[in-house]
């Protein structure tokens, strides 16, 4: 962050969660920040980085002043550096969903004990890091991950008969082909939790930080604004709070983190 000498205006560092390829996450944020930027009189700088390992490590270094994540990454950031969150969602919650082939006997996770279920990755958070949780605190069973690094390959796995069982997230489902689509079905959703938040580095001054929660607000009253926040998705912008998030932590969600 370099402050100006009237400290009337600042330039920050943003970073956002690379779940998707660089070239989608600039233009969906790019316009974000430059309207920001008109609303506040700061200037916002889009940081990149090649995949999550490094996005963590970003996190831990403090290297952004504001920072989109998922809810995971936010109580991390908030135990290693003090980020703290600003900005969500208030239109939807987060969830994951266990999901086997149509023709499946299966309709209860109790019957995966003792079997192969794909995910993601391991810390994917509603489809992998929080389903795991829940498969083995809720419902006690033993099973055996298998990683398969995306989305569609869980399902396409699932459909074809590869797998018995794959964990993913509705968004991405409804995003596959509707043929895939009608062979999987949902047997299981996880406990729900906030979306991902913009949180703030505690060396932001906090006018600044004020600054920017309230044009997002404002941004998600506007429609022409408004239009540009859903492409986060951020459908209704509400402020966010660190409690939110903590919740995660008696989850035990730790536990199943991996360090990558």
């Amino acid at each position: 962050m370099v402050v100006s000498g009237t400290a009337v205006s600042a330039d920050f560092s943003v970073g956002v969660v690379p779940q998707f390829e660089a070239q989608r996450i600039n233009t969906v944020w790019r316009p974000i920040l430059d309207e920001l930027s008109t609303r506040t009189g700061h200037t916002f700088h889009l940081r990149g980085e090649p995949g999550i390992p490094a996005f963590e490590q970003a996190i831990g270094h403090g290297d952004y002043d504001f920072v989109y994540m998922n809810p995971w990454h936010a109580v991390i950031a908030n135990e290693l550096q003090g980020y703290v969150p600003l900005v969500k969602d208030g239109d939807l919650m987060l969830t994951g969903i266990l999901v086997v082939a149509e023709d499946s006997p299966v309709t209860d996770p109790m019957a995966l004990d003792g079997q192969e279920i794909v995910f993601p990755s391991p810390n994917a958070l509603g489809a992998s890091l929080l389903m795991r949780a829940d498969l083995q605190q809720i419902f006690g069973i033993r099973f055996t991950p298998v990683y398969v690094q995306t989305h569609p390959s869980v399902y396409l796995n699932v459909a074809v008969g590869s797998s018995v069982a794959g964990g993913g997230v509705r968004s991405t489902l409804l995003e596959q082909p509707p043929i895939l689509q009608e062979k999987l079905r949902i047997i299981y959703e996880t406990r729900d939790m906030f979306p991902h938040p913009l949180a703030v580095h505690p060396r932001v001054d906090g006018e600044a930080a004020s600054q920017v929660m309230d044009a997002l607000l404002q941004m998600g009253q506007e429609s022409a604004s408004a239009e540009l926040l859903r492409h986060i998705p951020m459908i209704k912008p509400v402020p966010a709070h660190l409690h939110e998030y903590l919740i995660l932590k008696e989850w035990g969600l730790g536990e199943f983190y991996v360090q990558e």
